[in-house]
Parts: C-alpha cells; structure tokens; sequence
C-alpha cells in the first residue's frame, strides 16, 4: 500500500489535495535531499479533509524552486502524505477505514492493514534517522493555532514553543503519529486553525521552514513565562445510542451553537455543558488519559443539564456532527505547572 519515492513527482506541487489520489494512488512517502541530515520528517493529510499540511508544503516547496531554480533545502526532507483517498472526498476518513492518526505503533485498537502500513513509515524512518517530527493538522472548531506534545521533554517543548506559546501535553488518545515519532526524536503535531483558513497555511509553511533551517534543538529548561501548557485530562464522547444535534427537537442531548466559543477558555465549576430531553437517557462518556470512566469526576446531571464539577478548559469543540461521531465531542485541558515536571 505505501508508495516510496526519492523524488518529487512531475506536476505534483500543482496538483490539489482532492487530486492527489489520482496522481499517487496510496499513501506516499517522499524523501528529498538536503544540506544537512538527518531529515525533518512531515505528516499531511492524516486526515482526509484537513489540508493545511498540504497547503503548507507544496506553497513552501513551490516557493524554493521559483527561488532557486531547485529545492535546495537546508536539511533534507521526508514528506509523508496520508490518506489521498479520503482526500479525494473532502473527509476525514472513509467509511470502514480507521482513523490515520490512531493507527501508528502504539495504537491499541485491533490490527489493520493501516497499522502495518504505519508501523513501516516508522520502521523506514528509523534506518534513516530523523530531525524531529511535525505532524500537521487543521481544527473543525474556533480554536487559536496551538501544538501537543506527548512527552514532557525540553527538546519538544522547545520544538511546540516554536510554533505557539499554548502547548497541550496529552498520552491518550493511543496511535497517534507524534506518539510514535516520539520514540526516534522530537515530535510535535500542529493544530493550525480551521481548513481554508490562509493564515494558518503560512503560520505552517514558516514553521517548517524556520525548522529546516536549525541546525539543533535546545535542551536547556524552557522559561515557565515563556508557555501556556496544559494537560488533556479526559476526552468526552456522545454515546452511539444518544441522539445528539444542535437544534432541541427530537434529540436526546441538545448542544449549545454556540459551543465552539468555549474552547480554550477556562470554565467555572458550574458551566452547563449539554441539555437532556426530558425522559431521554443521554450520558456523557469522560475517559481519563488511562482509559477510565470519570464522568462522575467531572459532571454532574442538575435537573436536565449536565454542569462541570470542576474547573476546566475545552478543546476541540465542533458543530460538526460528522467530527463529533467519528472523533469525540472534545477534550478538557487543566494548567500544568512548568515548574512540576519531573
């Protein structure tokens, strides 16, 4: 399934990301030459209608050869674009495929011919070597342009710093490719705002360019005043047997419109989250970061809404319905003390 090449494909920075599936046929790795090694490896289009990273990449590629009539890139660069056939339909996966972002070493779901194609992206990078990783993505919600990482280590807070000043450390949910990356070098995915959206393709395209251009990444501590982490504390989840939408008739769990509104915002003890139609059983499903159920930790059910027993900050949120069942609804982040890593 995974196509391998050592060469930009004719006409393939012209080519949109709906069409890539024509011009590739599979999930393609590209490995280009640089003045340093070992290479920066990118992600793109680990989900099929979040097209920052392509944008991003062939705008900066494009760019160098216009300049100097080749790539002559500063470090060498493996471009691994995803999944081109949900690409093709402007979705996040096809029906029956899994998600390309849990389906990387460490996932815990039950093997597919997606994991094994992963696991030899993984495998392959491993005998080459890599820089760092950067794993580039769009948000379906209004959420500022923020990165994750999922180890709490200098060289990667240093590498998210790069990007924004509001960094997420998560470990849940399992398979994602940062999670992966993380075992060869720094890795960091990149939550660059909504898909269209320009500035965020130029934020991307000058992150990956000022990476190309480091010679190493620090590893002294990095100043508590100069981040906003936060830690993802719980994804939530609509059960498949709860009807949900954003108008109140005729669903279980009606949700605010104006939800979206709410994310990285810091939210009092108290804040309604959801509404139950009366007579209807609509729980929410709260996983923690070890896969166990704390919905009671965090919600409690006041007549028919469900309000937040604690003090915490969404992220993620979306109106878009397709998202919120193939994902989740969203997760909910606490501060995490710099000064308390260990």
């Amino acid at each position: 399934m995974l196509r391998e090449l050592d060469s930009l494909p004719d006409g393939l920075l012209e080519t949109d990301s709906h069409q890539l599936v024509e011009r590739l046929g599979a999930p393609t790795l590209i490995h280009l030459p640089g003045a340093r090694e070992p290479a920066l490896f990118v992600s793109v289009l680990l989900h099929g209608n979040e097209t920052v990273g392509w944008e991003a990449m062939r705008s900066l590629l494009r760019e160098r050869l216009e300049r100097f009539g080749a790539l002559r890139l500063p470090r060498a660069l493996s471009l691994f674009i995803g999944n081109v056939s949900a690409a093709a339909s402007e979705v996040r996966r096809l029906p029956g495929q899994p998600d390309y972002n849990r389906v990387w070493p460490g996932s815990q779901d039950a093997e597919t011919l997606e994991h094994r194609l992963m696991r030899q992206v993984v495998d392959i990078m491993a005998r080459r070597g890599i820089f760092a990783s950067l794993d580039l993505h769009n948000n379906t919600g209004l959420n500022p342009h923020y990165a994750c990482v999922n180890r709490l280590d200098e060289r990667f807070l240093h590498l998210a710093r790069l990007f924004s000043r509001t960094v997420v450390y998560f470990i849940r949910p399992t398979g994602v490719q940062s999670m992966a990356m993380a075992e060869l070098a720094p890795a960091v995915t990149l939550e660059c705002g909504k898909v269209g959206e320009q500035a965020g393709i130029d934020h991307a395209r000058e992150f990956v360019a000022a990476v190309l251009h480091l010679s190493e990444i620090p590893e002294h501590p990095l100043p508590a005043r100069d981040i906003d982490l936060f830690h993802t504390v719980a994804q939530i989840r609509i059960p498949e047997t709860v009807s949900f939408g954003f108008d109140p008739r005729d669903v279980d769990l009606w949700l605010d419109p104006e939800l979206e509104r709410m994310n990285f915002r810091e939210l009092p003890v108290g804040t309604p989250f959801a509404r139950v139609r009366p007579g209807a059983e609509a729980t929410l499903d709260v996983i923690d970061e070890l896969g166990r159920d704390v919905s009671a930790r965090y919600f409690r059910l006041d007549g028919a809404e469900w309000r937040l027993r604690r003090c915490l900050m969404p992220s993620m949120l979306t109106r878009d319905e397709t998202v919120i069942r193939q994902d989740c609804l969203c997760y909910l982040m606490e501060r995490y003390s710099i000064q308390s890593r260990t």
